[in-house]
Formats: structure tokens, sequence, C-alpha cells
């Protein structure tokens, strides 16, 4: 869910928040300061952005000759998904790609943001429990609000299901209400006052606000804020006699992973078949079917020949051109190391990322499947040799090299990064380790842009490599759109569990997930914000001084701001016809 509309900025500011936070593609809406009731879409085009009026007619709105559409809402999601339909006046290609997120009105957790009528009462109907209300935006009136209430009713011909009553809760003034005499100051305040009152629907009948429906979806940049208020304890209920023990938020979310994953019933067939047993590590511990890694050396005649406990697991968040895609697999034992190299060598993998110890207090995590320092050690049709071995703060690397011994000019190299800060059972104390550990991880695999996909293990493969999964895919995200992008971690937990199971075993796990997603957050603020001051300072540091932003004006005077200088030109169409060479721009 996105938040796109800014209520209350001129376009300078547009244009300044789109340099200073986003990147190509980037883009916000914000009522037009010129023409009342219109609009401006403000979008980050390379270096420079540029200003397109939307008109409001009262009937539908447009941009002045294209498309007509009821809600702004629906407008903008069109040009989002329709790429290469909106273009300048020269004919460089506008895309609308990342929203640049205004910050939430509340920080209050039923706040659910850019959250369809629809959707509001999918959730709602879940919960089943009178009196369940959440808050989001309104969709057809961008800067007002919907208070969304499952009611005591039931819809008719409906079943039984209850009916959701959405509330228009307007702002006027900087100031909430439902109608009526009675104005707030903050959403909270208003939510508060109804909770104790009731609302009375203008069919006479009431509806009262009981409890919340919580939402995990947060503005990457407030995220310090949401893990402060999750690690509030709620109070204790007394049952029975004696008091339940206070929790905070975080067990609340992860509480309602563990009932979701109980909720999962997909097929682990392979992984319980008598001749693939001994090469679990955990007999629990299963990869589901349809996302496990088929090893393609199997023997069909040989029943179990093509089994490995792996699982691919890709960011489905994303679009679908952009899921990067991993392997999750346990650690190995003695039986599976030959077809960990098998996989290995299959899917061209070239970055191995360990995140345990060989043994953790006396217990067996994993099999060292690599040879000494300068050894050799042969793995099934492979041989595998240890070239170098750096030692680092929290980890160590190991240059491998893996060669085939059927045809003997073939061989690659692979780099194994062993993390050895992480506890056997809890979590780092600091989660900048693990971030800067990723940090060299990542910067390795991007010098193989053909290379497959990045294992990932400890010994179950579910944890700790559930952990580093999920903080790297929220890193990416967070990288790719700006810091101001919508994040749901606990969704997407969820949607990795969907593709291997367990993975994020502890609570403890779910916590610092946050937490390394806020210190990473709290870096790079750290890090722009030094960036523009010393700009500002020392002016453009770069050798070539940057084009002045020059203003045109349509031929029907509309507002429209067009900062594309030339060189600014330039570097978007050499981006384009770079993109048509290599085929990702679809053709129309």
């Amino acid at each position: 869910m996105v938040r796109w509309f800014h209520r209350e900025i001129t376009g300078l500011e547009a244009e300044a928040m789109l340099k200073a936070r986003g990147v190509h593609g980037s883009f916000l809406a914000r009522p037009s300061k010129k023409n009342q009731g219109d609009f401006s879409l403000s979008v980050r085009v390379g270096e420079l952005v540029t200003h397109i009026r939307i008109q409001n007619t009262g009937d539908y709105y447009d941009l002045y000759g294209g498309e007509k559409f009821a809600t702004l809402s629906e407008l903008v999601e069109y040009y989002t998904v329709e790429h290469g339909t909106l273009q300048d006046r020269d004919g460089t290609i506008i895309e609308l790609k990342y929203p640049l997120n205004c910050s939430d009105p509340t920080n209050e957790r039923w706040y659910h943001g850019h959250l369809s009528g629809t959707n509001a009462e999918k959730l709602l109907g879940e919960r089943n429990e009178p009196g369940t209300f959440l808050v989001r935006e309104s969709l057809s009136k961008p800067g007002d609000f919907v208070l969304s209430v499952l009611t005591e009713e039931a819809c008719k011909g409906s079943g039984g299901k209850r009916r959701v009553s959405h509330i228009k809760i307007m702002c006027q003034n900087d100031r909430y209400t439902v109608g009526g005499s009675e104005q707030f100051d903050t959403l909270s305040d208003l939510v508060e006052h109804f909770k104790r009152k009731g609302i009375e629907e203008l069919s006479g009948t009431w509806v009262y606000l009981k409890q919340p429906y919580y939402s995990t979806r947060v503005n990457a940049a407030d995220i310090e804020c949401r893990v402060k208020i999750l690690g509030q304890t709620v109070d204790g209920e007394v049952q029975g006699g004696s008091e339940k023990k206070s929790k905070a938020g975080f067990w609340e979310e992860f509480d309602f992973l563990q009932k979701q994953e109980a909720k999962v019933k997909k097929s682990r067939e392979e992984g319980m078949r008598p001749e693939n047993k001994s090469k679990n590590r955990y007999k629990n511990i299963l990869p589901f079917d349809e996302t496990r890694v088929v090893l393609q050396s199997g023997d069909p005649s040989v029943i179990g020949s093509d089994y490995i406990n792996a699982n691919y697991v890709k960011n489905k968040l994303r679009e679908p051109g952009d899921q990067k895609v991993y392997i999750a697999t346990q650690g190995c034992l003695v039986t599976t190391v030959n077809d960990f190299w098998e996989m290995v060598w299959q899917e061209n993998t070239r970055v191995i990322v360990m995140t345990t110890r060989e043994v953790e207090k006396g217990r067996n995590k994993c099999v060292p499947y690599w040879p000494e320092l300068e050894g050799s050690k042969e793995a099934g049709r492979y041989m595998v040799k240890c070239l170098e071995e750096k030692d680092c703060t929290d980890y160590k690397i190991r240059i491998l090299k893996i060669s085939s011994l059927e045809q003997t000019e073939l061989s690659r190299k692979i780099w194994h990064y062993q993390y050895l800060s992480w506890p056997d059972h809890g979590v780092p104390q600091d989660a900048g380790g693990v971030l800067s550990f990723m940090t060299q991880v990542n910067s390795r695999q991007m010098e193989f842009p053909n290379a497959g996909p990045m294992i990932v293990h400890c010994s179950a493969g579910i944890g700790r490599t559930g952990t580093i999964v999920v903080i790297d895919m929220l890193v990416e995200t967070i990288d790719a759109k700006g810091l101001d992008c919508d994040i749901d971690i606990q969704k997407s937990i969820q949607m990795v569990r969907e593709q291997r199971s367990g993975m994020v075993q502890t609570e403890a796990q779910y916590k610092f997930i946050y937490l390394a997603v806020s210190q990473y957050i709290e870096t790079t603020k750290t890090k722009m914000q030094a960036l523009s001051n010393t700009e500002t300072e020392y002016g453009n540091l770069s050798l070539q001084p940057k084009p002045k932003a020059s203003r045109k004006v349509s031929k029907n005077k509309e507002d429209v701001y067009e900062n594309l200088a030339a060189k600014g030109k330039k570097d978007v169409k050499k981006q384009k016809s770079e993109e048509k060479k290599s085929g990702s721009v679809r053709k129309r």
C-alpha cells in the first residue's frame, strides 16, 4: 500500500524531496497551487524532476486529452502499470515506478494507509468480531480518510456475513471530523472520542469501535517509531484469578505468523520418502515439493537421487522482473556434501552464505563441506580446493575453486562467507555487523551478473537463514524504491514461509529484522544528510556543472514544469536506448 499523495507541498518542495529521497521513476501527487481543484504529478526522470498537471473536471481526472478516470488513484495506478504511455513533449518516456510516500498522519497501528474499501472489508471479515475497526485513506478524495468498522448486522443475502460500515472522515483546516460540530486535532483524538461514544449512521444505526485491526505495513522512513511502539508491553489480562504475562507488539505480530503457518498445507512428499530421510538434518524440517531444488544429475531409475533439502526462495512482493532468487538449505550432513556441491554447480552459484559455526555448544551444526586452506576435497563429480582464507571482524571469507572431474577444463571460483558472531540461541546484539556482512556479500554477488542464486544456510536452513534472507529482501526494496517506500515485515516473512516452511523461527529473530531495517534506514539517512551538507557547503563536487532547470509553458498555458535540461534529456534517452537494446522495454 502506498501514500503518494502529499497535501501541503509546493512544486519546489516536491522537487527537493524527489531529488533527495527518490530514485529514477520516483513520483508523488499534490494539489495544484495555481488551479484550485486540480493536481500535479511530480516525477523524477534521471537526475531531474518534471511536473505534470492533472485536470479535475468534477466528473473525471485526466492529463488533458488522455485517458479519463473516476478517481485520482485510478489515474496514478494506470500510468504506473502502463509504462511507456506517459511521455514528455519531446518523446521522453516518463515512468511512474516508485511512489514517494508522505508520512502517516498518525503512528497508531490501526492506520492502514492506501487501503481500498474492498480490502478493508476482507481484512475485517477475517476477524469476524463486531466492533473491529481500522482507518484508511480515502481513495475517492485524497486528503480525507475513512473509518471502516465491522458491525453487528449481517449483510442481506450474504449467508450471515457481517456488514462493514465505512464512515468518511474529512480533513478541514488541519482538523478532522465525521460531520457536525465535533472537530479534532488528530485522527487519534477522533478515534478515541468515538470509541467512548459510538457513531450514529444516517440510518439511525449506532456503530461502536471496540478493538482495532492492526496494520503491519509501515513507511520505511518511520520504522524507528514503529519499533518503539511494538516494544511497549500491553496490559496483562486477568484470567482465573491470575494475571497473564504482558507481551509486546512484536509477540502479537509473530504469534499471528505462527497461527498462519499452521494453516499452510503444502506437499512435502519427497522429503518424507524412506530413501530421503537420511538426507534431512531434522526429520520435521522438510522442503515444499513445489519450490524444492531438483538435482538434474539424479538417476531417474533411482528413487530420491534428485533430492536435496533445499528450496528456491524469491521476493514475490517485487515486480516479476525484479525478484531476486535465493536458495535456502540446511547445513550439510556427511551424506549430503556431494549433493550440495552438485547443486552449487547446477545452479551456477558463485556466493555461499553460511550463518553458523560447524559446532556450537557441543552440537554439530554443519559438516565442513570445504577443504582446509590450500587443500582439496573430492565431492562426487567435482573437486573442491580452498585457495584463500581471510578473517574479518565478524566473519570469515574463503575463496574456493570447484572443478569438474568429467570435464577437467571446466572450473569456477566460489566465494564462501561464514558469519561467526551469531549466538546459537538468540540473535546478534548489534544489527550493524549483519548489515555490513550482507553489504560485502551482495557486492561480491553483483560482480557476476549471470550468476545463479546465492545459497544461504545455517543448520536447519530456516531460522538464521530466513532472517538473513528477509533482511536482504527488505534492504534491496528500500534501495530500489527509496527511503519512503512501504514495507511489511510480517507479510514478507509470510511470503517466504510459503516457499520454505518455518522461515524466521523465533520472536527474537522477528524483532531483529525490525531492528536491522531500522538501523539501515538511520544509517542511510545520516549518509544522505552528510552528502547534502557537503554539497551545500562546497557546491557540486562533480567536474561538470549541473544544467540549470528550465521552465516551459505548454501551448494551453498549463502549470507544467518540465525540468529536462539538455544533459538530463541525453541521459534519459541514452538509458532508453540501452534498455531497448537489452530488450527490457516493451514495444507498444
